[in-house]
């Protein structure tokens, strides 16, 4: 289902496949009329982006990013929104994650190699272009030779948190993704929450934080979880959001931007947009 809001998109500045002006593009194509840009780490794309939604004068644009972060036994990912690609500490900040993945990419090249694959960290660089490296363009280096048919088999069997391969990296704590954002002048979301085991913890952590948002309208959540985590969201005075998560590289099975089984109703995404007018308004502290 077409959603006239996307609040969680990906482009070559990270993992996606789109530029940012290709993608603005479709997701006008599709319907979409508010978007918010958010590639893991990176803010490169903003600008490309902004001046391609110049084309389109009913179609809002939000600055954004997606920070991985730790926690015991897996990660959390928290979006942030209205961030400003020129502030300098969020550019440090994202400089050091972008670090993280890189040196995790060559760990992963190792293990696959100690394992037997013949892939090498100059593919993966080629694959990942100007953008951050990440372990999708690892799962693509897999696929181009034919050891895996799919990006996911390639998560599943080698790169996935529990696979040989797979290597961990230098993050922020979830809560500490958070009020960086809150402090920026940004607004936090958290991503993907169905897969977090102690939602109901990590939300208390994290709305003591600042946490303003959470996903509830996720790409392929059934209608019964959006019922529950709307729920929850309510409980915790959140603002329910949703996005495709739109990377490009899943194929056939992978939304296109606004597409989510469930729509993000109107008085979410004004409230968002509110509360952003709000924060841009008052200086970062």
């Amino acid at each position: 289902m077409a959603c006239r809001a996307d609040f969680h998109t990906h482009t070559t500045a990270s993992d996606g496949v789109l530029s940012p002006s290709d993608l603005v593009r479709l997701a006008y194509e599709q319907g979409v009329r508010v978007m918010a840009l958010t590639d893991h780490d990176s803010t490169e794309g903003v600008a490309e982006a902004r001046r391609a939604a110049e084309a389109y004068p009913d179609f809002t644009l939000i600055p954004g990013v997606e920070l991985g972060t730790d926690i015991p036994g897996g990660e959390v990912h928290v979006l942030g929104y209205f961030l400003e690609p020129d502030d300098p500490e969020l550019q440090e900040t994202l400089r050091r994650l972008r670090e993280g993945r890189r040196g995790r990419g060559q760990g992963m090249v190792r293990r696959l190699r100690e394992l037997g694959l013949d892939v090498t960290w100059e593919q993966v660089q080629r694959i990942a272009g100007d953008g951050a490296v990440g372990r999708p363009h690892v799962a693509q280096a897999l696929l181009e030779k034919g050891y895996v048919s799919t990006v996911k088999e390639a998560f599943d069997k080698y790169i996935g948190r529990n696979g040989p391969a797979y290597v961990e990296r230098e993050k922020l704590t979830p809560a500490e993704a958070v009020a960086t954002i809150v402090r920026l002048g940004g607004v936090p979301c958290l991503a993907h929450p169905a897969d977090l085991k102690d939602l109901e913890g990590t939300l208390t952590e994290l709305k003591a934080a600042g946490l303003a948002a959470m996903e509830v309208f996720y790409k392929d959540y059934s209608p019964s979880t959006v019922a529950a985590l709307a729920d929850v969201a309510r409980r915790f005075d959140l603002i329910p959001l949703g996005g495709s998560d739109y990377h490009g590289i899943f194929g056939q099975a992978e939304p296109l931007p606004g597409g989510m089984h469930s729509p993000l109703p109107d008085e979410h995404i004004e409230a968002l947009l509110a509360l952003g007018r709000e924060r841009v308004a008052r200086p970062a502290s």
